[in-house]
């Protein structure tokens, strides 16, 4: 039977997901998915855990692009609210 660890490694694996996208997948904690990765994954299936520390390291490499992208977006949307807002006000006036 496969372990709850293997779950995950494949599914980071397989997806080139971050810890927090399996974490939202299976409905627990982002520090339970970083230990069982971390720690059981390792003894439990050698070959996955090296693939799956792959796509973690690419993940970590990347953190600061998907961190600008995200703020970007963020004030994008922020933006596009406060553009609708003067619309909406200055048609009713």
């Amino acid at each position: 039977m496969r372990q709850r660890c293997e779950i995950f490694g494949e599914y980071i694996a397989a997806n080139g997901a971050t810890v927090r996208d399996a974490a939202e997948k299976f409905g627990i904690s982002k520090s339970t998915v970083h230990k069982d990765i971390t720690d059981k994954l390792r003894h439990v299936n050698q070959a996955l855990y090296r693939n799956v520390k792959k796509v973690l390291e690419q993940n970590k490499s990347e953190r600061h692009l998907r961190g600008g992208a995200a703020t970007k977006l963020r004030y994008a949307r922020e933006r596009e609210q406060r553009e609708h807002l003067l619309r909406h006000t200055n048609s009713t006036k």
